[in-house]
């Protein structure tokens, strides 16, 4: 009886081991013990201190956008109304090969040691509608440029800066070109005295 006993108890004891479940180690990627979440692709805000490209923007097929470092930025003569001046912002080509701008610049106001943006950068005019510019070497474009002038604004809305400078991005550039310009601007960011058009074909003269 005694044999009969301790022979069933380890058939039991056998079956029980089967059908109990094997361990495997945690594989690494998506879904392993410890790892963080999956998150989709894009998800994180995307940044940047230069103006926003203006992404799938026209093109002319096999010429490229002009660089900043295929540029001459200059400002042109300036033309004066009441309480406004008015400039061209002028992009020339320095470049061996022929480029396309299309769109606007980005600018601002800057001085200070070191120097940095003072106020608003420019907002943008509306009143021209944007058009691919094709520059061959040597060829010119430019974005007209409306400086407001700060003494138009109270003391308290605009608090008074003085600017140096205006620090210039070429449309669709992520690096900037910087151009002396002495003059006074608006530290308070709700004041819009700079203005800046689309770029069209000519130094604006």
């Amino acid at each position: 009886m005694r044999r009969i006993l301790v022979v069933g108890f380890a058939a039991l004891l056998t079956a029980a081991c089967a059908s109990s479940p094997t361990s495997t180690p945690a594989s690494s990627g998506s879904g392993a013990v410890g790892s963080p979440p999956a998150t989709s692709a894009g998800s994180a805000p995307a940044t940047s201190a230069a103006p926003p490209s203006a992404a799938g923007s026209p093109h002319v097929a096999g010429l490229p956008s002009c660089a900043t470092a295929d540029l001459s930025v200059t400002i042109g003569p300036s033309q004066g109304t009441a309480g406004s001046i008015y400039q061209p912002i002028v992009f020339t080509n320095t470049g061996s090969a022929t480029c396309t701008l299309y769109g606007y610049p980005g600018v601002s106001l800057a001085g200070g040691s070191p120097v940095a943006q003072i106020g608003a950068a420019a907002a943008r005019s509306t009143a021209t509608a944007a058009s691919i510019i094709t520059l061959a070497p040597g060829a010119a474009a430019n974005a007209l440029l409306q400086y407001t002038e700060a003494g138009n604004y109270s003391t308290s809305t605009c608090n008074p800066t003085p600017a140096t400078e205006l620090i210039i991005y070429p449309p669709n550039q992520t690096v900037s070109a910087s151009v002396t310009y002495s003059t006074t601007a608006c530290a308070a960011t709700g004041v819009d005295i700079l203005h800046v058009g689309v770029v069209t074909a000519g130094n604006g003269g």
